[in-house]
């Protein structure tokens, strides 16, 4: 790989935190249980989308603007955190019989985790502090070795949502037929969002 040292820890590393829990795992899971393998993969490109656009920004010095501007950061903050508490508040408040918060068509589903993913600028400062543990100083990192880094990135993320789709799709086909166990995963992914909208919000 162009000036990348040590590419398996590379890839351990991007495993790894891919299986963090986080809203995008919660998107994958949550698309799943309402829109099947389709609504999962949906949710599954839709994240590798936001993700591709977050890295290239890191790439090209966005992190050290935001950085620079406290403001610009903090905005960028509050609005990805609105989103995820937007979400967490409509599953809350969904009433049993309603019908799936979320539309059901994959294109939705993809929109959803595009923005979930898009509207966290800590990803794009992760990624400015994390890409340089993996690059050789004695070589000058160009667009290839950067190139090798976000396809690494993009086909992990697919695999990762793949199996985790095709999971949740199991376990969800076991409790698709209890409305009451349906509503109560629902609202469980409700809260979860809600926390991680506010624990983005108050993080410093």
């Amino acid at each position: 790989m162009p000036a990348i040292t040590d590419y398996p820890a590379f890839v351990a590393a991007i495993v790894l935190f891919l299986a963090i829990p986080g809203p995008g795992n919660l998107a994958i899971i949550s698309s799943t249980a309402q829109g099947r393998v389709r609504g999962g993969l949906a949710s599954t490109f839709g994240i590798i989308a936001g993700d591709q656009i977050l890295l290239w920004c890191a790439v090209a010095g966005v992190a050290a603007l935001l950085k620079a501007y406290p403001a610009a950061f903090t905005a960028v903050q509050w609005l990805g955190a609105a989103y995820l508490a937007y979400l967490g508040v409509r599953m809350l408040l969904a009433k049993p019989g309603q019908g799936a918060v979320l539309q059901l068509k994959p294109r939705h589903f993809f929109k959803q985790s595009f923005f979930i993913t898009l509207l966290n600028p800590k990803a794009i400062v992760f990624y400015m502090a994390f890409f340089p543990l993996f690059i050789d100083p004695k070589q000058q990192p160009g667009l290839a070795t950067f190139a090798a880094m976000a396809v690494t990135i993009a086909v992990l993320t697919f695999l990762y949502g793949l199996v985790a789709t095709l999971l949740a799709h199991y376990l969800a086909e076991r409790v698709r037929a209890s409305p009451r166990m349906s509503g109560m995963l629902s609202k469980l992914a409700g809260a979860c969002l809600l926390g991680f909208g506010v624990k983005l919000a108050i993080s410093k």
